[in-house]
C-alpha cells in the first residue's frame, strides 16, 4: 500500500520562506560587501592595497580549488556508484524497503548529488581559505642554508613546505573517506551492496569501486608514513625532555615508518589484485588490511617502546647525548642564541669601593623613575584636563641633551574617552579627536619633593622653574596625537571642516581658555560623498554619518587608531611585540613597534608558547598580552613605525638574513617591507632590544646556556627567572628593565634590556642577562657568577634590605599617616667586581587623586645584606655606602644603616691595620656568607659557610695574638669582641 504523499505547502507559505531566505542572504552579502569595501578604502589610505588583494585573492583561490576539488571527488564517486548499479536486483524484504528511497532519489539524483557535494565543498573551501598563510609560504619560501642533522634536508622544507603538504594529505584522507562512505551508501541503496538475499553480497562493479577507494586510502597512508619520518624531528622526545627525535625514534621508529610505508604499498596492490583480478572476494584484502594494522602496532608501537624501555632508559644519559646536543644547537640557532657572549663575573668584592662616588658610567645613569609607578604622577601633573591620560605604564627611551645621552621616561598625553565631560557622539568623535604632546623626564632625576623633572610635551602654560624645564628639550614640530595606545576599536574620529571654523579641541590655554584645531594631515578616509557616508553608516551602525552637520564635504574618517592594531592589519603575518613605544624622530612623534617572524616547524628546536613565556608583572598593565602561539623559531625581523599624527605605517627590514621575512616580502610583491638601508639614522637611534623577544630568549637561556649534553640531562646547572622581588608569592615573574649603563666587558655605556636569573630552586644570583644593539645588530650577553656565589638574588636582596632593623623602622614611618609605600624596579648592577643594588621607594598617600612620589632610595652592595642604606637620594646613599666600605677596609664591622650616623656610646672603635685588618675583613665576609646561606635554604652551602666562619675566626684570633702578645681584653668593636653568632648557636637554614 502506497503511503500518502506529504501535504503541499501553500503558495503564500513558499513565498514567505523565499522572502525570508532572500532577506537573510541579502543582509549577509551586504555585511560582507560593506566590510570588504571599507577594508579596501582603509588599505588604500595606508597604501598597502597589495596586502588586501593578496590575502583576498589567496583565500578565494584556496576556497575554489579545494572546495571544487573536494566536491568533484565526492560527486564523481557518487555518480559512478549510481552509474554501475545493477539493473536487476533479487527480491527480498531488504530490497523492498529500499525501493521507496530509490523512488525518491532517482528522479532528481543529479540534484541530490550536486547538493551534497556542494555542502561538502563549501565546508572544505571555508577550511582551506584559512590556510592562506601556509600556501603563501609554500609558494614563496626559499632556503635557510641550514640542513637538518638527520636527513640533510634544508630547514626551509620543514618551515615552508611540510605544513602545507601535511594539510593536503589531510584533505586527501577526508576526500577519500567521504567518497568511500557516500559510494557505499549509494551502492547499498541501489543494490550494488546487499546484506540479505541469495548470491554475492556485492557486485563486481561495486567491489572494484570500493576496493579502489580503500587502496587509495592505503596509498595515502604510505605517503603519511614518509612525511611522518620527516615530522619526527619536530616531535617531543619524552626520554630527553626535549623536542626532536631521540635514540629510540632514530633507531627504532624511523626504520619502522619506512617498513610500514612499503607494507602499505604492498597492501594497496594486494587489495586491488585480490578484490578484482584474482579470487574476487574480500577475504584476502581484509587479511592484507589486518596485516597493515598489526604491523603498525607491532613495528611502529611495540618495537620502539621496547627499545626505549629496555635499551634507552637504563643508560639514557649516554644514549640520548647526541640527540640532546642536536636540540641544544637547533634551539640556540632558531631563537637567536648562537651569538650570545658569555663571560664569568666573580662578584667577589663584598665591600663598597670608593670609586662608587666618582663613577660616571654606572652610578650617574642609575634609573630611579619606575615607568609603571610614575604613570599616575604624569597623569596628575601633566593632564590639566581630567580626560587626559598616559595609560597604566610609560616607556623608556634615550635622548641626547647637551652632548650627553641618558634614558628618559616618556609617554604621550592621550584622550581617555571614558572621562569626557559629556560623552555624546559629537564630542567623542568630532570634538575630542586627539591628544597632545610627548611628555618626557630624565629617568635618573627627581625634583620638588620626588616629582619627575619634565622636559617636554608642555601644553604652553607657564610652569614652575624648579619642577620643569623652561624649554622643550625633546621638541616635536607636530605634537598632536591622533593615533595612540589608548584608542579602542570604536574610537574613530571625524575630522576636516568647511571654512575657517575649528571644532576639534586642541589644548587648554594659559589664560584658562581652550584652543581649537582642524586636522590637516594626509591620513584618513574621505567620507564627503553621500555614498561614503552611507557606507560607513552601515559599517558603524550609526545614522549620524548621514544626519549630522559635523560630517561635511571635507570630512575624513580616522579609524584603526591603535598603532599595534594598525601594523597588525597591514602585516598580518607578523607577531607584534606587546610594548609599542613613542619617540620623537625628526620632529614627528612616531610609534615604534617590533615585529617578529615566527615558525613552529624548525627541526629539533624547543617549542614554546609565546603567551606563557612573555607573561610577567606588567602583562595587561600597559603591555599587550600575546596570543597563545606555539613557536620554535623567532626573529625580530621588522621594525614598524606609525606616525602619531597622520597614521602613516612603514615597515623596515631589520634582520636582512631572515628567510621567513624574505618569503613574506616576495609573497606581496617584493616591496612590502622597506630595505634595512632605508632606515633613517635618527630613527635607528631609538631602536631598542624588544622586550618580548628578550623574555623568550632569557627563559630559554635558563636551560640552554648549558651546552654539554650530559650536564643538560642532569639539569643541575639550570637557572630560573625570579618572581617580583616585593611580591614573591604572587607567582608573577620579574620583568626585565631598560637601562643606559655599562656592564663589565663593554667599552662604553649602552641602552640595554637586562634581567637577573637565579639557580633553579634557589634564590641567590646566578647570572645577569642583557640585550642591546652593537653596530645595529642584536647582541645578547650573559655575566655568569660562580656556582657557589654568596651574592643574593633580587628577592633575597629586597627582603634583606627591607627587613633591616633601622630601615624597617623608617619604612614603617613612611607608611604611617594613611600613606602607602611602593617599591620601584630593583636594579642589579655589576660594579667593581661586586654587585650594586638600587631600589627606589615611592610613597603614595591615600588622598583622592594622590600620586606616588619618590621619597627614598634603597641601596646595597656585595651580598645584599651586609652593606645597606636607605637614603634621601642616590647621591647620599652612595656616600653612605662608600663610608661603610671605608670602615670595613679599616676592619670595623658595617655600621647600622639609616640616614643618621650610628652612635657607639661616645667611643670610636680603634682602627685595625695590617694582617689584623685583613683577618677582620675575612670574618665579616664569612658572616655575610652565613647570612646568605641561611636565607637561601641551601644546607650544603650553610655547612660550608659555618666552616669558613670558624676558620676566619681562628685566623683573626691568631692575628690578634700576634699583634698584641700580652693578654688582655679584645678591642671594642672587633669581630672577636662581640661575634654575631657562634656556629653552635646559629639558627638552622630553614629557620
Amino acid at each position: 500500500m502506497r503511503s500518502s504523499p506529504l501535504p503541499r505547502m501553500s503558495r503564500r507559505g513558499r513565498v514567505t520562506i523565499g522572502v525570508l531566505i532572500g532577506v537573510f542572504v541579502f543582509f549577509t552579502l551586504l555585511g560582507w560587501g560593506v566590510n570588504a569595501w571599507t577594508d579596501w578604502l582603509w588599505f588604500d589610505e595606508v597604501r598597502y592595497t597589495q596586502v588586501f588583494t593578496g590575502v583576498l585573492a589567496t583565500r578565494l583561490l584556496l576556497f575554489l580549488v579545494i572546495g571544487l576539488g573536494m566536491a568533484a571527488i565526492v560527486a564523481g564517486n557518487l555518480w559512478l556508484a549510481y552509474r554501475v548499479r545493477p539493473q536487476l536486483r533479487p527480491h527480498s524484504a531488504e530490497q523492498a524497503t529500499l525501493e521507496r528511497y530509490r523512488m525518491l532519489l532517482s528522479p532528481r539524483l543529479g540534484t541530490w548529488i550536486a547538493l551534497a557535494s556542494a555542502v561538502i565543498g563549501l565546508f572544505a573551501g571555508l577550511s582551506a581559505q584559512s590556510r592562506w598563510s601556509q600556501w603563501l609560504l609554500f609558494r614563496n619560501g626559499g632556503s635557510f642554508g641550514v640542513k637538518d642533522p638527520e636527513f640533510g634536508i634544508d630547514v626551509g622544507f620543514y618551515v615552508f613546505q611540510l605544513p602545507f603538504w601535511r594539510y593536503l594529505l589531510g584533505v586527501g584522507f577526508t576526500a577519500v573517506v567521504l567518497a568511500l562512505l557516500g559510494a557505499l551508501a549509494v551502492h547499498y541503496i541501489f543494490g550494488g551492496v546487499r546484506l540479505q538475499g541469495v548470491g554475492d553480497r556485492m557486485t563486481n562493479a561495486a567491489r572494484a569501486h570500493l576496493s579502489s577507494l580503500v587502496a587509495v586510502f592505503v596509498v595515502l597512508k604510505a605517503i603519511a608514513y614518509v612525511l611522518d619520518q620527516r615530522a619526527m624531528l619536530l616531535e617531543y622526545n619524552e626520554g630527553a625532555k626535549l623536542y626532536g627525535a631521540g635514540y629510540a625514534d632514530i633507531n627504532a621508529l624511523l626504520p619502522a615508518k619506512e617498513i610500514l610505508a612499503w607494507i602499505a604499498v604492498v597492501v594497496a596492490v594486494a587489495i586491488i589484485v585480490f578484490s578484482n583480478a584474482w579470487m574476487r572476494n574480500l577475504v584476502w584484502p581484509g587479511i592484507a588490511l589486518a596485516l597493515l594494522g598489526v604491523s603498525a602496532v607491532a613495528i611502529g608501537g611495540i618495537y620502539p617502546w621496547a627499545v626505549q624501555t629496555f635499551e634507552v632508559k637504563p643508560s639514557a644519559r649516554d644514549k640520548e647525548a647526541p640527540y640532546i646536543e642536536r636540540s641544544i644547537e637547533a634551539t640556540r640557532a632558531a631563537f637567536g642564541l648562537t651569538g650570545t657572549k658569555s663571560a664569568g663575573y666573580a662578584a667577589d668584592n663584598l665591600i663598597p669601593p670608593a670609586s662608587l662616588a666618582t663613577d660616571t658610567s654606572v652610578v650617574q645613569n642609575v634609573r630611579l623613575l619606575d615607568p609603571q609607578l610614575v604613570s599616575e604622577t604624569y597623569t596628575q601633573l601633566q593632564q590639566v584636563r581630567g580626560f587626559y591620560d598616559f595609560g597604566p605604564k610609560l616607556d623608556i627611551d634615550r635622548y641626547a641633551n647637551a652632548g650627553k645621552t641618558s634614558d628618559y621616561v616618556v609617554g604621550v598625553r592621550e584622550i581617555n574617552y571614558g572621562e569626557l565631560p559629556n560623552n555624546n557622539w559629537i564630542n567623542r568623535h568630532t570634538v575630542y579627536t586627539h591628544g597632545y604632546g610627548l611628555v618626557g623626564a630624565p629617568a635618573n632625576q627627581v625634583v620638588c619633593g620626588g616629582q619627575p623633572y619634565f622636559v617636554s610635551g608642555f601644553l604652553g602654560e607657564k610652569v614652575q622653574e624648579a619642577c620643569s624645564s623652561q624649554a622643550e628639550q625633546i621638541p616635536a614640530q607636530q605634537p598632536r596625537i591622533y593615533y595612540g595606545e589608548r584608542m579602542e576599536a570604536d574610537d574613530y574620529a571625524i575630522v576636516g571642516q568647511t571654512g575657517d571654523r575649528n571644532v576639534e579641541f586642541d589644548r587648554p590655554t594659559s589664560t584658562g581658555g581652550e584652543q581649537y584645531y582642524t586636522y590637516s594631515g594626509e591620513g584618513g578616509v574621505e567620507i564627503g560623498s553621500f555614498t561614503r557616508r552611507l557606507l560607513y553608516a552601515i559599517k558603524e551602525q550609526e545614522s549620524n554619518f548621514l544626519l549630522s552637520e559635523a560630517v561635511n564635504d571635507d570630512s575624513k574618517l580616522l579609524y584603526v587608531r591603535n598603532p599595534r592594531d594598525r601594523v597588525e592589519k597591514v602585516a598580518p603575518f607578523l607577531t607584534l611585540d606587546g610594548d609599542p613605544y613613542p619617540a620623537v624622530v625628526n620632529g614627528r612623534v612616531l610609534w615604534i613597534i617590533d615585529g617578529y617572524t615566527t615558525a613552529a616547524t624548525y627541526p629539533y628546536a624547543e617549542r614554546v608558547n609565546l603567551q606563557a613565556e612573555t607573561a610577567d608583572e606588567l602583562t595587561g598593565r600597559g603591555t599587550f598580552q600575546l596570543a597563545r602561539e606555539n613557536v620554535n623559531y623567532i626573529r625580530n625581523s621588522v621594525k614598524a613605525t606609525v606616525d602619531a599624527y597622520d597614521g602613516t605605517v612603514k615597515l623596515y627590514q631589520f634582520d636582512d638574513s631572515d628567510p621567513v621575512l624574505k618569503a613574506w616580502n616576495k609573497a606581496f610583491g617584493g616591496e612590502l617591507v622597506l630595505p634595512k638601508g632605508d632606515i633613517p639614522p635618527e630613527l635607528a637611534e631609538h631602536f631598542r632590544y624588544p622586550a618580548d623577544l628578550f623574555k623568550v630568549q632569557r627563559n630559554l637561556l635558563t636551560k640552554f646556556h648549558v651546552t654539554d649534553p650530559g650536564d643538560f640531562y642532569s639539569g643541575q646547572d639550570f637557572w630560573q627567572v625570579p618572581n617580583v622581588p616585593d611580591a614573591p608569592d604572587s607567582g608573577q615573574k620579574q620583568p626585565p628593565y631598560y637601562l643606559f649603563t655599562q656592564f663589565p666587558g663593554q667599552e662604553s655605556p649602552r641602552f640595554q634590556l637586562t634581567a637577573a636569573v637565579t639557580p633553579n630552586g634557589r634564590q641567590n644570583l646566578a647570572a645577569l642577562v642583557s640585550g642591546s644593539y652593537v653596530d645595529g645588530r642584536p647582541q645578547l650577553e650573559v655575566l655568569e657568577l660562580p656556582d657557589q656565589t654568596r651574592i643574593s638574588g633580587p628577592t633575597q636582596v629586597h627582603q634583606q634590605m627591607t627587613n633591616n632593623g633601622d630601615i624597617r623602622q623608617q619604612l614603617n614611618l613612611l607608611s604611617s599617616n594613611q600613606a602607602q609605600v611602593q617599591y620601584g624596579n630593583l636594579l642589579s648592577l655589576p660594579f667593581a667586581d661586586g654587585m650594586l643594588y638600587v631600589e627606589p621607594v615611592y610613597v603614595k598617600s591615600s588622598n583622592q587623586d594622590a600620586y606616588p612620589l619618590l621619597q627614598k632610595v634603597l641601596l646595597s652592595y656585595g651580598d645584599g645584606g651586609s652593606y645597606v642604606v636607605l637614603a634621601n637620594n642616590l647621591s647620599d646613599g652612595i656616600k653612605q655606602l662608600v663610608e661603610q666600605g671605608k670602615r670595613a677596609a679599616a676592619g670595623s664591622p658595617p655600621p647600622s644603616t639609616g640616614d643618621n650616623p650610628p652612635t657607639t656610646g661616645g667611643t670610636s672603635p680603634p682602627v685595625l691595620t695590617g694582617e689584623l685588618a685583613e683577618a677582620a675583613g675575612k670574618v665579616q665576609s664569612a658572616i655575610a656568607e652565613v647570612k646568605a646561606a641561611q636565607a637561601s635554604g641551601d644546607f650544603e652551602r650553610y655547612g660550608r659557610a659555618l666552616k669558613a666562619l670558624d676558620e676566619a675566626m681562628a685566623a683573626f684570633q691568631q692575628a690578634q695574638a700576634a699583634a698584641n702578645p700580652s693578654p688582655g681584653p679584645a678591642p671594642s668593636g672587633s669581630p672577636s669582641a662581640s661575634p654575631p653568632a657562634s656556629p653552635s648557636s646559629s639558627p638552622s637554614p630553614n629557620g
